[in-house]
């Protein structure tokens, strides 16, 4: 499949551990894809951009890149003409201590829309929900710092509850939270009827098929259409 040419793919290989990235990569997550055409200076000038900041979860591990929720998130910008070229900085088993030593990175490209898909792997781990919090934070801080007319989206997650009712309920509150404190769009659950619907995720459970996928493209578009 070929990609179009304004979706931007920012995969970098890393060792993967944790139950979001202990699998092995689909070998995508070293290539960088042009996103314009650099001979066209003009388009580059009006083409605003979405940075998809994450997990796995954004990486779309398992997956063709173009099956991805951003790659699709791309696929509905260009069907409206939309000015938007979306970046994928998912990362296999990337933490939110672990976002926050990367982002300035990735800030380096100018950045319109940003959403935020950290966490799980932190409440993965039964990392402390206040660590999380303190990480996230920083992120958003650091991108407001950087852009200060930023849009910001979070991409709210959960745990099962057999991670113990309090820490699952209070792993589920950071994402609104934040995003009160801080001003942001959220959409409520990345995972939203994805998550522990079997035909809808690959084999460990966690990470969705290409259908899954679709219905998270579905989930995040409902709420970051407002923002463009």
């Amino acid at each position: 499949m070929m990609l179009r040419k304004r979706f931007a793919g920012l995969f970098v290989l890393v060792f993967l551990f944790a139950a979001c990235g202990n699998r092995k990569s689909n070998g995508n997550d070293e290539k960088t894809l042009d996103s314009v055409d650099q001979s066209s200076p003009k388009a580059i000038a009006k083409t605003k951009n979405i940075l998809f900041f994450g997990t796995s979860l954004t990486a779309g591990l398992g997956l063709d890149p173009t099956e991805a929720y951003p790659a699709l998130i791309q696929n509905r910008i260009d069907s409206l003409n939309l000015p938007y070229n979306v970046i994928n900085g998912g990362l296999s088993g990337e933490t939110s201590a672990g976002g926050k030593s990367r982002i300035d990175w990735l800030l380096k490209q100018p950045v319109d829309v940003f959403v935020l898909e950290l966490g799980a792997n932190d409440g993965l781990r039964g990392l402390p929900v206040a660590q999380t919090i303190k990480n996230l934070q920083d992120i958003i801080d650091r991108v407001k710092a950087k852009y200060p007319n930023v849009k910001l989206v979070m991409a709210g997650m959960q745990m099962p509850p057999n991670f113990g009712a309090k820490y699952a309920n209070d792993f589920k509150n950071i994402f609104p939270d934040l995003a009160r404190k801080n001003n942001m769009a959220l959409i409520p659950f990345l995972l939203d009827k994805v998550g522990g619907v079997p035909k809808l995720n690959q084999a460990d459970g966690i990470h969705p098929t290409a259908e899954g996928d679709k219905i998270l493209a579905e989930n995040v578009w409902v709420v970051l259409k407002d923002q463009l």
